[in-house]
Formats: C-alpha cells, sequence, structure tokens
C-alpha cells in the first residue's frame, strides 16, 4: 500500500555553458551559467519518450505519461559518462515564457525506490500556478549528489553504478545545457529534503551566488562531525556503499571540502528557508490520522508506531545538525528564514508542508 511506503520513507530517506546565459539578464543570478560551467561539455538535452513507458518503468514516468506540464527528458553528463533522466515541471507545457528556474533533489531512495518529488508528493500541482520551471534529476539515489572520493566501485545491486560525479554534473553541465532549452530567465533556486538537504545547501555554497535561493528541508548539514559523518555511513551503507568511498576518511580534505556546516560562509548572499522538527510525534504522525483518511486501523497503527519511533529519531538527528547551522549562520551574520517546528518526525507530510511554507521565500528571492 502506498501509506505503508511513504511512512517507511522517512526511515528509508536518511539514516541518522551556453553562451546565450553569458552575459546576465535583467534581474539575473550575479553568477551566470558559463562562469560556473567553465570548459565542462554543456549537457546535450534529448526527449524521453513517454511513448517507451511500460509497466516496468519507474513511478515517476507513470504518474506523468499523460500530464502535458511534465517533460520528461535526458541529460548527458560527460563526468559520468551517461544519459541521467530529468522531469521538468512547467505551469502550461511549454516554455514559451521566460521564467526562473527551480532545481528540486530527491532524498536517498529517490526514483530509483519510487520515493522522489512526483511519486511521494503532490508537487506537480504545487507548482501550476507558480510562474517557475522545476527541474528534477530522476537518478541518484544514496549519492549524496556529490563528486565521490572514490567513483570507482559498483556496488552491483542497481545503486550508484559508475562515475558519481554529481556536483560536476549538477553545476557544470545540467544548467549550461537546460537552462537554454526551457529559455530561462537566469535566476534560480535549489531545494532538498533529507539527505539531499545537505546537498542543496552545499551546492549552493560551491558555487556563490549561482542560486538565488536555497532550501533545506530536515538535514544535516554537517559532514565530518561523527553525528554527520556517520549519519552517512548509515545512508549509503544501503546501497552497498561506505561513507570512505564517498568522503574519504573521517576529517580528509575531500570530506571537509564536502561539509556545508564548514562552509556556511558560501551561502551569502543567497536567500535561504531553513526547517526541521524536534523529532517528537506531531499531528501528521498519529493513527488517527491515517484512520480518518480510510486505512484499516492495524495498518496505520503499526505504520504510525515505525514513523514515531524510527522517523522520530532520525529527525532528532537531523535537529541537532540544523541548530548547529543556525549558530554557525547567526555567527557569521547570514540571515535565513527558519522554520523550527516543535513536533514533527522524518516524513513526506511534513515536507509537503516545506513546499508551501517556503514558497514565500522562494518566490522573493526568484521574483515571482
Amino acid at each position: 500500500m502506498k501509506f505503508l511506503r511513504k511512512i517507511a520513507a522517512p526511515v528509508a530517506a536518511l539514516a541518522i555553458g551556453a553562451s546565450a546565459l553569458a552575459t546576465p539578464v535583467a534581474g539575473a543570478s550575479e553568477v551566470t551559467v558559463a562562469q560556473v560551467q567553465g570548459d565542462h561539455r554543456a549537457s546535450e538535452i534529448k526527449d524521453f519518450p513517454k511513448a517507451s513507458i511500460t509497466e516496468g518503468s519507474r513511478e515517476w514516468r507513470k504518474l506523468t505519461k499523460n500530464d502535458d506540464r511534465v517533460k520528461h527528458v535526458k541529460a548527458w553528463s560527460e563526468s559520468m559518462g551517461r544519459d541521467i533522466p530529468i522531469a521538468i515541471i512547467t505551469p502550461n507545457g511549454n516554455f514559451d515564457e521566460s521564467r526562473p528556474t527551480i532545481y528540486m533533489l530527491n532524498g536517498a531512495g529517490g526514483a530509483e525506490q519510487n520515493m522522489d518529488w512526483i511519486a511521494s508528493a503532490p508537487i506537480v500541482d504545487f507548482y501550476k500556478d507558480k510562474n517557475v520551471n522545476v527541474v528534477i534529476p530522476m537518478e541518484g539515489a544514496f549519492s549524496y549528489y556529490i563528486n565521490w572520493a572514490d567513483d570507482s566501485h559498483n556496488p552491483g545491486n542497481g545503486y550508484l553504478e559508475g562515475k558519481q560525479q554529481w556536483e560536476t554534473f549538477l553545476l557544470r553541465e545540467l544548467p549550461a545545457g537546460i537552462e537554454p532549452y526551457m529559455n530561462a530567465n537566469g535566476k534560480r533556486g535549489i531545494g532538498g529534503y533529507s539527505m539531499s538537504a545537505t546537498s542543496a545547501l552545499l551546492l549552493a555554497e560551491k558555487a556563490p551566488k549561482f542560486f538565488d535561493v536555497a532550501g533545506s528541508f530536515s538535514g544535516c548539514a554537517e559532514t565530518v562531525s561523527p553525528v554527520g559523518y556517520y549519519s552517512a555511513e548509515l545512508t549509503v551503507n544501503r546501497a552497498g556503499a561506505t561513507a570512505a568511498q564517498m568522503f574519504g576518511p573521517m576529517g580528509s580534505p575531500h570530506n571537509v571540502a564536502n561539509d556545508a556546516l564548514i562552509h556556511a560562509e558560501g551561502l551569502r548572499g543567497t536567500e535561504l528557508y531553513i526547517s526541521n522538527a524536534t523529532g517528537l510525534a506531531g499531528a501528521w504522525d498519529m493513527p488517527g490520522h491515517y484512520i480518518a483518511q480510510g486505512y484499516d486501523p492495524a495498518v496505520a497503527s503499526s505504520g504510525a508506531a515505525t514513523l514515531i519511533v524510527e522517523g522520530g529519531i532520525i529527525e532528532a538527528t537531523t535537529n541537532i545538525c540544523t541548530h548547529n547551522l543556525k549558530a554557525k549562520l547567526d555567527k557569521l551574520g547570514i540571515p535565513a528564514d527558519w522554520n523550527l517546528r516543535p513536533t514533527g518526525t522524518h516524513s513526506w507530510n511534513y515536507w509537503i508542508d516545506d513546499l508551501n511554507n517556503s514558497w514565500p521565500t522562494f518566490a522573493r528571492a526568484l521574483d515571482v
């Protein structure tokens, strides 16, 4: 049942250049696509035909097969040597109007486990009246969307196959290909939940002022500290990998380079929405909430118990990380829109709330 999958998602989500954009347009981000792209090859964007969708296709493809607002494309990554499937959400199904771009990243299980933004949240309908294009990479489960210290491994289980050079792809290849393809206006944001909340902050820091706004929903910015490193270890273990393969040893140069808490200064000038809850059970976590929706009481009670215990522990852990980040940003004098909830677990209903609650921050930064 979909309910069981969605309440299991928090436990699975996080265990603890194109020349056309070389010159900024009016109101565009301070840093251009071409500046970030450097000498990297821009992604070639190709159609991912909906006619090829079969019963065995990933859920996001089947759910949007007949929805003209969602474009299915593939973006070639030179650094990883393969095409990456991409979902593009548009307000009206076309790119006749130049709009800002929001890059939304999936959590640990991602589209590979059908735990992505489209399969698990009403994201398509949420953006139907927003004048933005939303780009969602539909690969990258358990990758943290960074360049791995050792990307030569292949667990052979359907995850982390091939090179893992996500920072290069998401900053230096994809925008240079997809923004001209969409007739983008040079304003952009990035957001993520759970595992990818870390990524959204880190990528914004890697290219300061390239993103006008960044959103972090229930994430752990730090990766060098024991709490951050071992949380990442538990996450990537589920894909047959280790934190050392991703970051190198704890405290190594590659680990330090991919710690969003250490590099928080890079967020200066980027508008921020950052959320977390305490891990204490909230309204969305109670069996009665699901029983009222028609779920069998036994199923609702069992699922809610898992959510309250395991999802509560994970959210309590990310809550420590988020308060450490707040202390760092406050010390640096970098403002953010904080949503520190007194109750709530590590689960989809709260991230769906974050879509709504973060919109004023994104809208302000993107001038929409």
